[in-house]
């Protein structure tokens, strides 16, 4: 397949750029729905960027509707007509309240996604929450934008409950859900940024300790806690807004 352009090197975000670039290539048929990706490896080379960058850049496929992939097996372009038809639209995004509520949504499903999660998850599963952790920790050490790694840890944990309902409505929410740029234009400093996302990544920490463990109450404890504790950040960041 010749669906892959040469190396770029422009301005802005990478990741953005290869995302840009596939979605230009499955718009105009280059790549078609049921077209396997390119290897990792193969994309690296041939847009010259970082491994990082490639899953940055998948997992933003993924959370826009784009591309599925198969754990084993590869990413595969999906037809329009699976595309979901429940999303939440930037527009419903423009406000702090309307963030809020979307995270109250979130708390009452992911919760129960945790201790599902804990209940069922597999080797396989555990592996690539521990992938999505190691990608937090390195955009953190790289003064890099995590949002990426953040919302591909929640959709791992949809994975392992094993419930395609789950994995749909996380796929349907998108990369969006993760309320990050709400409270970053507060976190003026790199130190005060980091601070902050080392405790969301401890948080993180503690939701996949208990899934691994098998621990069902504390899986859904520390996930209420997780999104709690978001929703709490933002308000903080703005109570004039509320």
């Amino acid at each position: 397949m010749d669906a892959i352009t040469p190396p770029f090197r422009k301005p802005g975000g990478l990741a953005i750029q290869l995302v840009n670039a596939l979605t230009e290539q499955i718009r105009s048929g280059r790549l078609n729905a049921g077209d396997k990706l390119p290897t990792e490896a193969a994309i690296m080379k041939d847009f010259g960027v970082s491994r990082t960058v490639v899953r940055e850049g998948i997992s933003r496929l993924q959370a826009s509707g784009w591309v599925d992939t198969r754990h084993g097996v590869g990413t595969f372009v999906l037809p329009k007509s699976e595309h979901p038809s429940f999303r939440i639209s930037p527009e419903q995004m423009g406000t702090l309240r309307e963030v809020i509520a979307l995270l109250e949504f979130r708390i009452s499903v992911e919760t129960e996604a945790a201790a599902l999660a804990a209940m069922r998850r597999r080797p396989e599963n555990l592996q690539e929450l521990r992938s999505a952790l190691e990608s937090f920790n390195q955009a953190i050490e790289e003064d890099r934008d995590a949002v990426a790694a953040d919302h591909q840890f929640h959709q791992e944990i949809a994975r392992a409950t094993q419930n395609h309902h789950f994995i749909d409505l996380m796929h349907s929410l998108g990369a969006g859900v993760i309320p990050r740029a709400r409270i970053s234009s507060i976190l003026t400093q790199d130190p005060e940024r980091q601070n902050y996302l080392r405790r969301v990544n401890q948080e993180h920490e503690s939701i996949f300790n208990a899934i691994a463990e098998q621990d069902v109450e504390a899986a859904r404890a520390a996930m209420r806690t997780h999104l709690a504790n978001s929703r709490e950040r933002l308000r903080k960041s703005d109570p004039d807004s509320l």
